[in-house]
């Protein structure tokens, strides 16, 4: 019997690039003493907070790219198991 809990060889630099944009986008927000500051400021604002403005846009980004890389990872396993196309994949239907 195959085992079915790791990623083809194929599709394993996939799940590190995923690996790494999720560490990125949870790691860097919680690291707060690098933008604890109050300069330089922008539009009256202290560098504290529009920098945490900034890391939503940018996290969003990084989360999807996971996601969207996940997704084809998933998609590479199932067909090196020999599995049925993931729900969707088919009809070509965007969860």
């Amino acid at each position: 019997m195959p085992d079915t809990t790791r990623g083809s060889d194929s599709s394993r630099p996939i799940w590190l690039i995923v690996s790494l944009l999720l560490l990125v986008a949870i790691v860097v927000p919680l690291l707060s003493p690098l933008y604890d500051t109050e300069t330089p400021r922008f539009l009256g604002f202290p560098f504290f907070f529009w920098f945490q403005f900034l890391l939503i846009p940018i996290v969003s980004l990084l989360t999807y790219s996971a996601f969207r890389l996940a997704q084809s990872a998933t998609a590479r396993d199932r067909r090196a198991r020999g599995q049925d196309a993931a729900p969707g994949e088919r009809t070509g239907e965007r969860s």
